[in-house]
């Protein structure tokens, strides 16, 4: 049973969440604030948090910001009055799945919780063992680990490990943002054509020592983007591709 972790200050509705989403086979854990969380999360392993913005002295975002860097759980933001374009963008780029506006009907969230849960097929065990190398980066499938250098781990969110693996398997080939969509699985539609802009900007921030001035991942005006790198791909044990 997955568990789901609701972070909201508003007693009503975090008990309306933790009864509607109980009743539909998820183990829900509610807080009011970021206190609880580190033993939370030490003691209790969560597969996703929905976290409100607003949440009295404390800002959701901080939240937010926290979590993804230290967690790969998908996080669900839900916001009443933060309303504008740039706080939907700044939470998708601090590491957000999804976000959504008040009021929404819980068959939607149902929806979007089951979504921001559903895991990707599993691959055969040839593809599992890839490992592709692009200058100093390694990224290992199996593990699902984004390596610079002398095993300098940078984590990835499941979207820009997603997204990473569909430009490295087709490098120097321009993908549309439909196909990009498609392989990282994101379905946002409140801001569906500049999620994977926000995806893109994110890695940017991982990969490129200049991510305004990108060279690994460039824009193709009109056609999506382009991975620009000699990609070279052996298995597990070291048997090339």
């Amino acid at each position: 049973m997955k568990h789901v972790l609701v972070i909201d200050d508003d007693s009503s509705m975090r008990n309306l969440l933790i009864d509607y989403l109980s009743h539909h086979a998820f183990r829900v854990t509610g807080i009011s604030g970021s206190q609880e969380l580190p033993r939370i999360l030490s003691t209790d392993p969560v597969d996703l948090v929905i976290v409100d913005l607003n949440l009295g002295q404390e800002d959701g975002l901080d939240i937010v910001r926290k979590l993804a860097s230290s967690s790969d759980s998908p996080i669900i933001i839900i916001s009443g009055d933060r309303l504008d374009e740039a706080d939907k963008v700044v939470g998708l780029e601090l590491g957000a799945a999804d976000y959504i506006t008040k009021p929404f009907g819980t068959r939607e969230l149902l929806a979007r919780v089951r979504s921001s849960l559903r895991e990707r097929p599993v691959l055969d065990n040839k593809k599992d063992r890839k490992i592709y190398s692009f200058g100093e980066w390694v990224l290992n499938v199996k593990l699902r680990r984004l390596t610079y250098g002398e095993d300098q781990e940078v984590k990835l969110t499941a979207g820009e490990f997603n997204l990473l693996a569909a430009f490295l398997r087709a490098p120097r080939q321009v993908l549309s943002r439909e196909q990009l969509l498609s392989a990282s699985r994101v379905h946002d539609e409140e801001v569906f054509d500049r999620s994977i802009d926000v995806l893109i900007l994110r890695l940017r921030r991982k990969l490129e020592r200049d991510p305004s001035k990108p060279t690994l991942i460039k824009t193709e005006r009109g056609a999506g983007y382009v991975f620009d790198a000699d990609v070279e791909v052996t298995y597990k044990g070291g048997r090339k591709a």
